[in-house]
Parts: C-alpha cells; sequence; structure tokens
C-alpha cells in the first residue's frame, strides 16, 4: 500500500475535469456562428517497472502506471449547418475556405462570415471591425469598397426599337408614351404618328414626332417596306434632336420579321416601342453574392454593378491553427495559405444570406458528458478506497 494510488486517481480527477472545460466550451457555443468543436486528447503518464531479484538488468513483468494527462485539444473542421438570415451581408461556405480579415500588422481567418458596410464603405467583420479581404484580377488580396458604387449616372437615350405591324388598312398608326431619356436622366415623353404614303410611293410611310407638350419636333421622316413587308435598305431607320441629342428609331433589320413589318392583314396596326438605350440614374439597393463570391451591387434603374470578390483561405495543416475568441483562427507562422476564390481549386460554394452556425451535435457533447463524469466519480471512488486502506493501516500501527 503506498500513497501513489491517491495519486494516480487524483490525475485522473484532474485530467476529467479538464474534459469537462472541454465540454462545457463546447455546449456554450452551441449557437455561435464558425465556431468549431475540440476534443481533449487522453494521454497515460510514465510506468514504473519492477526489477526482479535475480539479476538487476532483469526486469519482471509488472509494471505501474502513473495515472493520465491530457496531450492537448483537436479541433473539428467538419461543416456547420448553413442558416438563412436574410442580410445581403452574411456569408457562408459551403465546403473548405476561410474568410480572410486584414489586421493591420496581420492576417487572421474565420467561418463566421457576418459582415457589414462601415461608415468609409470597407465591407468589415462585424464582430472585430477588421477589413474583409477580396481579390483583383491579378488574384492580390485588396480591400472591398462600395463608395463607388452607391449610384449610377444617367445614360441619355441614343435608339429606341420598334417591333410589330404596320397595317397597310390603317391609313394612320399613333405610338404614345414613348420616353427619352436626356444626359441628366430627365424623361420626357413623346409621340410618334405614322402615315400611308404608299400611293406616293410603295410601301412608305411618313413619321410626325411631337414631344409631351405637343409641339411637333419633326415631320415627314420616312420608313418603307419592301414587298416581303420587311424594312427597305436605307429606311429602316430615322433620327431626331431630343435636347441636343440625336435619337434614332430603329425599325429592325433589312429582311428581318423580328423588328417592324407592314402587311395588309388586320385592320388595327400593332408596331411599338419595345427597347430602348437610356437610363434614369439609379440609387444603391443592395448587394448580392454567386456561389464564385462574386458582390454584385443592385440599383433601383434596373442595373448592377460587379463590386469585388470574396478572398478565401486554406491549409494543409488545420490542426495548427489556432481559436482564439469572436471566431477567429490564427495561422502558425510555418504556414503559407493557399489563397483563391469560391467555386475553384480546393474552395468550396459561397452561400450569401447565411451564416455557418456551430458544428457542436448535444447528442455527441451528452455522450462524452456522461463518460467524463463517470470517470470522474470512479477517480474519486478509487481516492477514498486508498484513504479508507491507508486510514486502516495507521489504526493497526497504532495498536488499535
Amino acid at each position: 500500500m503506498s500513497f501513489s494510488t491517491i495519486y494516480t486517481a487524483a490525475t485522473g480527477m484532474l485530467t476529467f475535469s479538464k474534459g469537462l472545460n472541454t465540454v462545457s466550451n463546447n455546449v456554450a457555443n452551441l449557437n455561435t456562428p464558425g465556431f468549431k468543436r475540440s476534443d481533449l486528447l487522453f494521454r497515460d503518464l510514465f510506468y514504473q517497472f519492477q526489477q526482479s531479484g535475480a539479476q538487476d538488468s532483469q526486469l519482471s513483468s509488472r509494471q505501474n502506471g502513473t495515472g493520465v494527462t491530457d496531450a492537448g485539444t483537436v479541433t473539428s473542421f467538419s461543416a456547420g449547418d448553413i442558416q438563412q438570415t436574410g442580410n445581403s451581408t452574411d456569408f457562408a461556405i459551403s465546403g473548405n475556405g476561410f474568410f480572410v480579415l486584414r489586421e493591420a500588422d496581420q492576417h487572421v481567418y474565420t467561418r463566421a462570415g457576418q459582415f457589414e458596410f462601415d461608415a468609409d464603405g470597407f465591407l468589415v467583420s462585424g464582430a472585430l471591425g477588421s477589413k474583409v479581404a477580396g481579390l483583383d484580377s491579378a488574384n492580390n488580396l485588396v480591400d472591398i469598397n462600395i463608395n463607388a458604387f452607391n449610384a449610377t449616372p444617367a445614360t441619355a437615350t441614343s435608339e429606341i426599337n420598334f417591333s410589330g405591324v404596320l397595317s397597310t388598312n390603317d391609313v394612320t398608326h399613333e405610338i404614345t408614351g414613348v420616353d427619352i431619356i436626356d444626359s441628366s436622366g430627365s424623361v420626357d415623353t413623346y409621340s410618334l404618328t405614322f402615315t400611308d404614303n404608299s400611293v406616293a410611293t410603295a410601301g412608305s410611310w411618313l413619321v410626325d414626332v411631337n414631344n409631351q407638350a405637343g409641339t411637333l419636333v419633326a415631320d415627314d421622316l420616312e420608313i418603307r417596306f419592301a414587298g416581303d413587308s420587311t424594312p427597305s435598305v436605307g429606311f429602316n431607320e430615322i433620327s431626331f434632336i431630343h435636347n441636343t441629342n440625336t435619337v434614332t428609331l430603329k425599325f429592325g433589320e433589312v429582311g428581318s420579321v423580328l423588328g417592324a413589318t407592314s402587311l395588309s392583314s388586320g385592320a388595327a396596326s400593332t408596331l411599338a416601342a419595345s427597347s430602348q438605350d437610356g437610363l434614369v440614374s439609379g440609387s444603391f439597393l443592395d448587394v448580392n453574392t454567386g456561389a464564385d463570391g462574386v458582390l454584385t451591387a443592385s440599383y433601383s434603374n434596373g442595373e448592377t454593378a460587379e463590386v469585388g470578390k470574396l478572398a478565401l483561405a486554406w491549409f494543409s495543416d488545420l490542426q495548427s491553427m489556432r481559436q482564439i475568441g469572436n471566431g477567429i483562427f490564427l495561422a502558425s507562422s510555418s504556414q503559407q495559405p493557399i489563397i483563391g476564390g469560391a467555386s475553384s481549386s480546393v474552395f468550396g460554394d459561397i452561400v450569401g444570406g447565411s451564416i455557418e452556425i456551430s458544428n457542436v451535435e448535444l447528442t455527441q457533447e451528452f455522450t462524452d458528458l456522461i463518460i467524463i463524469q463517470r470517470g470522474f466519480q470512479a477517480s474519486s471512488q478509487i481516492m477514498s478506497a486508498s484513504n479508507e486502506m491507508i486510514q486502516e493501516l495507521l489504526t493497526v500501527g497504532r495498536g488499535q
């Protein structure tokens, strides 16, 4: 009988206590975005071997262990579930990769893609305020800034396309509500009147243009149609001036029925404006991302613009990375990250409007908790039994 049994039981209680701390931390971070659970590694301590009485160099088969200790923790980098948030600047990674955050003197990494645009227009981490790294065309890390994309300028109308039928049974045809945009973004509404001029020239129509005040801007402009009912060469477009800008009205390609046509069937014409290239100025509405991590701004005028592309990093030795809080990982100085874009190489896809939640599974944690609790109880029982046996020896020693 020796005190070593008590010390051995104490190592068990101490190490199981550390295991309980690990489980407790995992459970506490059940709802922490990007959190990765840890497991405590148990390692047996050194052994004592008893020498036999025959030769000093000969060891008996008896060996006494001296307990247990921990060999550190390992982090599980399995993916957590992806949960929609509805916030357009929340991003999750489906597959391999870490977002790169640019600190003043270093880069740190995270799976918690809860980002936002700060007052200066930079995409930053909501938890730290660190700038989120993007990629330029040369695959270099750069900041992502929205300031240059707050609005889109107006584009003056330079051409308007028409499609439909000008019926030769319809002597005149009027098209109203034709919007024309100038370079300042102002919109004026024009009307066009088509008059059958086939008495003078076969297939000919004369066009008058009036502005929204009813003032005649241009008259006796002419379009013509060939025998196949499609626009004739040299007469398939006309032009006029709107606020110093030349506006061209296009009625389709020669020989094509996709634009305007002139037929004798039907009593009413259906010719109407189908498209134009002018745009009013647009205000920034939102930013969206595709699976490749490209951020696209959308505007009130229907336009879009590419704002930047999220950068991802990956490491060959994930266990050398350290969680330091706020969902942040530090990489060892001996590791150089692989940098690239989503949906390429080793990297997974970006899921916009979502976050990756913790990979903690309560079933696994409760199972580990039961094992740790039983192990701690058993070690404490061994300590109690050893103490009682030593107490009995002391009693015998006192002659009781």
